[in-house]
């Protein structure tokens, strides 16, 4: 092999990558003591400015260690960056085979407590099936166990964490949740100011003594007590106890197929036997075409038991409007009466804030929905988010101008950073491709931040 430095050609190479070195070391050797002078006082400065992410919209977090936790459930919670003093707390219980993390994303009532300012607990069952126990013995008397004393221990840890205020505890659910409402009402009727439940049954009407979780006749509602004899098992969860009792606002569909319609009657029996008021209502009206609401106790927004019966609803998650009203029970949107004021009737939130004009182009199996949402309120709206009930089998696939959660049933579409400020009479426009199984039906009502929306 040849010495190829030994070519004049190749000398004079070599000779020329050797000046030039020596000439990068002498650059280098200017520059680099510069550099490390300057480096420690410019990084600082940098990696705030550029590399830190901006500062963060709050989150649902899951909180361990709370205190009792017999059942080991799990706590997940929403703290708004809006979060009044002394808030109040709602505790949204999630239904049969679902999450608190998943209830957090199909209902509206983060976006509610991102408007008024109170905190949310989601619990999550950890059983088979994620229901909650509203059956046990244990579950069916103060302090007995299981997972109501998981919960109480959720707010207790939340009142302490955060001051919130002991007079506004608040409790909601749908299913498995809205008959855990109605046990922590009863069993803890000096935590709780107020519940409302979604397709549930009265308190103790799951009990079972053989393990069982399931009551059949009770879903099927078949078990038809006098007021006193569901009174009386309110009052054997926590005996003796003799102060104000729970108001209540109670929800169910007549066509749902899974806790029958006459668990619908049975809880108003129970609750206004309880609060030893008349079952006959002293106010009754129409919110809404299908909603016949009647009102035991008292005509305002607070009276002791409300109730709202839906004409051909079914077994589904409060949406529609339904999780505003349930906030406006619970006082928590700063309107209405007194809780020891029946008073006159307040108006309903009024709709028109917002107009949505929805409208769909179908096709054999799939459809594509676009959908046009004006602002027509007088202050802009920002980090907006529009729920909405999608008919039976239709299931979003993709998606633009929102993100979309959960992809069927009640789904809120919420803004992306381009078009998160709605400027009063703004207008934005979403959309998303579905499938569907024959139904290419429109949702029946829309909220936009939790306000009642009108539509085009």
């Amino acid at each position: 092999m040849t010495d190829r430095s030994a070519h004049p050609a190749h000398a004079e190479e070599a000779e020329g990558r050797r000046r030039a070195g020596a000439r990068l070391a002498a650059l280098l050797g200017g520059v680099l003591p510069l550099l490390a002078a300057f480096l420690p006082a410019f990084l600082p400065a940098f990696l705030l400015t550029v590399a830190a992410p901006p500062a963060s919209a709050a989150t649902l977090t899951e909180v361990t260690n709370f205190g009792s936790n017999p059942s080991n459930l799990r706590m997940h919670l929403y703290v708004p960056d809006s979060v009044r003093q002394r808030p109040a707390v709602l505790v949204a219980v999630h239904y049969c085979t679902g999450s608190g993390p998943a209830f957090h994303s199909g209902t509206e009532f983060a976006s509610l407590a991102d408007r008024y300012g109170f905190i949310v607990i989601y619990p999550s069952a950890t059983r088979s099936g994620n229901c909650f126990d509203v059956s046990s013995p244990q579950a069916l008397r103060r302090d007995g166990g299981s997972d109501p004393v998981g919960i109480r221990s959720m707010v207790s840890h939340v009142q302490q964490r955060y001051g919130a205020d002991p007079e506004r505890i608040f409790v909601t659910g749908a299913s498995s949740g809205a008959m855990m409402t109605n046990v922590l009402l009863g069993n803890y009727p000096d935590v709780f100011t107020a519940g409302a439940a979604f397709a549930g049954v009265p308190h103790s009407c799951f009990a079972t003594t053989d393990g069982s979780s399931w009551n059949s006749a009770c879903a099927n509602g078949t078990l038809n007590r006098t007021p006193q004899e569901w009174g009386n098992l309110v009052r054997a969860a926590y005996p003796g106890y003799g102060g104000p009792r729970p108001r209540i606002q109670i929800w169910h569909g007549t066509n749902d197929d899974i806790l029958r319609y006459p668990n619908f009657t049975e809880q108003i029996e129970q609750w206004t036997d309880v609060h030893g008021v008349s079952r006959t209502p002293a106010y009754t009206d129409r919110p809404q075409s299908t909603w016949t609401r009647t009102r035991y106790g008292g005509t305002g927004d607070r009276a002791p038991v409300e109730a709202i019966s839906i004409q051909g609803g079914g077994h589904s998650l409060p949406a529609g409007g339904m999780a505003a009203r349930a906030i406006a029970f619970f006082g928590l949107d700063g309107t209405g009466t007194p809780p020891d004021d029946p008073g006159d009737p307040d108006p309903e939130p009024t709709p028109g804030a917002c107009l949505v004009d929805y409208t769909t182009s179908a096709w054999n199996t799939g459809l594509t929905a676009t959908v046009t949402i004006t602002n027509t309120g007088s202050a802009p709206v920002s980090d907006w988010s529009l729920a909405f009930t999608l008919p039976a089998g239709q299931t979003i696939t993709s998606g633009w101008g929102a993100t979309y959660s959960p992809a069927s049933g009640a789904v809120t579409a919420r803004a992306v950073s381009y078009n998160s400020t709605l400027a009063a009479g703004a207008s934005v426009r979403i959309g998303f491709q579905a499938s569907h199984t024959g139904n290419t039906g429109k949702p029946a009502s829309f909220t936009l931040n939790g306000a009642a929306c009108s539509t085009a």
